[in-house]
This record gives structure tokens, sequence and C-alpha cells, in this order.
């Protein structure tokens, strides 16, 4: 296990968060085909890698649960109590390539089109960086994006989180030419987190 600096070695038991509209919780086998049918929708791909089948969906859901299974936390499947078994998804993830601010745990999201625009997102974000700085120790997060995803960035300002552009950085996983390539890149550190908190 990949244990950063500052991080507490824990249990692998899942975690799962509660907020007062989402449950952000370990993934269930009826989350595939809501998770699939994102993929489906060019404005929640617009800026994310292109996936070619179903199969190759199955295949990111077992690698999000074999993080659960090292980590204990993951990409949480999103549910909206009452409203929607499954959104999408909110959390931590170790990030998987190396670059110059790497190793380091990253916030994300992605929701399905039907739930945006109702601060999900931020919620569910607010609620995985306290996990990770409260629970699991971390003491910093950070978060990336495309330059042209204005949705997200906003989403990592609310939260806190601050970008430098000498920390922008071209994605080791995409080709020179690809258009996706160019990511921006936030950070908050535990500190700076405690020190808004008050």
């Amino acid at each position: 296990m990949l244990v950063l600096p500052g991080a507490r070695e824990r249990s692998m038991t899942p975690l799962t968060l509660r907020t007062p509209r989402l449950v952000l919780r370990p993934w269930r086998d009826e989350d595939g085909d809501a998770f699939a049918a994102m993929f489906a929708d060019t404005e929640v791909m617009e800026f994310m890698m292109p996936v070619q089948d179903r199969a190759a969906i199955d295949a990111i859901i077992g690698r999000v649960r074999g993080h659960f299974d090292r980590h204990g936390f993951g990409w949480w499947a999103a549910e909206v109590p009452g409203v929607a078994p499954f959104i999408g998804f909110i959390g931590l993830w170790h990030i998987p390539f190396e670059a110059h601010f790497t190793p380091a745990v990253e916030v994300g999201w992605r929701l399905a089109r039907a739930h945006w625009g109702k601060g999900y997102a931020t919620e569910g974000a607010r609620a995985a960086l306290d996990a990770g700085f409260t629970r699991l120790g971390l003491d910093e997060i950070v978060s990336m994006t495309v330059p042209a995803n204005a949705r997200s960035r906003r989403v990592m300002e609310r939260i806190g989180m601050t970008r430098d552009s000498a920390d922008d950085f071209d994605h080791p996983r995409l080709a020179a030419d690809d258009p996706l390539r160019r990511h921006l890149l936030y950070r908050l550190s535990r500190a700076d987190w405690e020190k808004a908190r008050g």
C-alpha cells in the first residue's frame, strides 16, 4: 500500500461518507448501467478521455473497487437518497502516473448531466476533503482538469483549492497532439484547509 507523507496507516474497511443530501459509498453491481450511460453523454465526456465499449467501462469499475480494497477509499458512488440511487462519483484517488507533484491524492467528481447545477459536486468534494484531512491524515490534496473545463474549475475554487500556473502540466498519458493534454493543477494543504475552517 502506498502511504503518502503525512498519511496514517488505516484499516481497509471502506469508508462511507454522508452529507446533508448525499451518500458517498462503495460501488454496487447495479451501479454499472447508470455509470455506462454517462459515457454516452457527449457533454459529460467533453473533457474526458474516451472509452470504447462496455468492457472498458467495467474495467474502470474494477479498478475503482481495487482502489477501495487497497486503500479503504476511492471514487465513491454518489447517491441522493429518495431521488436517485446513483448520480456519478465523487471521491479521492491515488494518482496513478508520475508527474512533478506525485505521489499525491486527487479529489475528483463526474456526475450525470441530469444532476448538474445542484451543488452536489461541491457538497461531496467538501466531504471528501474532510475525510482526507481528518480521517486519512493527508497533508495535501490536489485536483486537475483541462483549461476549458470552467465548471470543474469553479468547484475547485469553491472548495478552497488554488492554482499556481507554474504547476500546470502535460498529462503523461495523452499524446502530444491531444487537445486534452494540457492540465491545470489545483492544490489544498491541510494547513490551509484548517485555516479556512477557522
